[in-house]
């Protein structure tokens, strides 16, 4: 039966991010998967519209200054929905909908972590969850699913973990005078890119080490090239010696799937939903140990054994697309008006 189904278009108010990449990939795959369906994103805010299928459409800007409570129940009604998806840790505040809420992961509340993270998320999802206003709740790793039902005390069955996917297309590797190890993202504490960055001190009159993202410092010999598009990054994925991804707690890792999709051999750290999604596919080490950094950096270095990483890799990947997050996601649709 097709559905009408509205999705928070908030996060595609913001630049750059891992949500809005999931938000604007996640409406297209749906759209494209399911022709018969209407898909809407709503938001109070201004936002960019993605490119898709004529049954992804933005609903027309209705500004409320009680969005949440007031503004997006009344959209939901004209619009005649037959389910809301938040997909950035909230919902409605009125259950007159079945609603389906995105937990990408648990980082508000971690120690260490919450520093950076909205303290709206913190305290407004936690008393939404206990209200039993998300109808189910979605989390991209069986990981997050296990924290997210302890921490929440969420009953099994209304929690679903979906893998996202690569967006990105492989591209031919840029020419570069010297080899080079490739980090991405922002200056977040728990990307913890220091620690690759004093491995890299002992081999940098083997290889640069480039970082590729905002950054709000910079690192000493580290080259910094400022955001970069979709295929730029691809490129740098497929031509680096390894793509290095030191994070000390994720909920997915997309960047870990991305680079393998693109090519590269991968060296991540040990957080269990980083490992989760390589799949034994990945070199993994200490995030906290630069020695182990170093050990794994080097061997990257040979070219057999970097070719036997990529290997693993790309077939690795392979079993992500966005299509069969869509299909996953659009049977949560379908359960949570069962259960509503």
């Amino acid at each position: 039966m097709p559905l009408n189904v509205v999705l928070d278009a908030t996060p595609l108010s913001i630049p750059t991010g891992g949500i809005r990449r999931y938000t604007a990939e996640l409406a297209r795959a749906l759209a494209a998967r399911y022709p018969a369906d209407a898909y809407w994103l709503s938001s109070d805010q201004p936002f960019d519209m993605p490119a898709g299928p004529p049954n992804l459409r933005r609903a027309p800007a209705r500004p409320s200054r009680r969005w949440w409570a007031l503004g997006l129940p009344a959209e939901l009604r004209r619009l005649e929905a037959d389910v809301f998806h938040g997909t950035d840790f909230a919902v409605p505040y009125l259950p007159i909908r079945p609603a389906v809420m995105t937990l990408h992961d648990l980082s508000p509340w971690r120690a260490g972590v919450a520093a950076s993270a909205s303290r709206r998320v913190r305290q407004r999802t936690p008393w939404l969850l206990r209200m039993g206003l998300a109808t189910m709740v979605l989390t991209p790793s069986e990981t997050v699913r296990r924290e997210a039902m302890a921490h929440f005390h969420l009953r099994p069955d209304r929690v679903i973990a979906i893998p996202l996917a690569p967006s990105l297309e492989p591209a031919p590797a840029p020419p570069r005078a010297r080899p080079y190890f490739l980090c991405v993202g922002a200056s977040d504490p728990r990307k913890n890119l220091r620690v690759v960055h004093d491995a890299w001190t002992q081999l940098r009159d083997r290889a640069d080490l480039i970082i590729a993202g905002r950054a709000d410092e910079h690192l000493p010999g580290a080259i910094y090239p400022g955001p970069v598009s979709d295929a730029e990054l691809a490129a740098l994925y497929s031509g680096s010696e390894a793509f290095l991804y030191p994070s000390t707690y994720e909920g997915f890792g997309l960047p870990v799937i991305e680079a393998m999709h693109c090519g590269a051999a991968v060296i991540a750290s040990e957080d269990p939903a980083v490992m989760e999604t390589a799949g034994g596919d990945a070199v993994h080490v200490d995030a906290h140990d630069p020695r182990a950094w170093l050990e794994a950096m080097r061997a990257a270095l040979d070219p057999a054994l970097r070719a036997e990483w990529r290997d693993r890799g790309r077939k690795r990947a392979s079993a992500f697309t966005w299509e069969r997050t869509a299909i996953l996601t659009r049977e949560a649709y379908d359960e949570a008006r069962r259960l509503f």
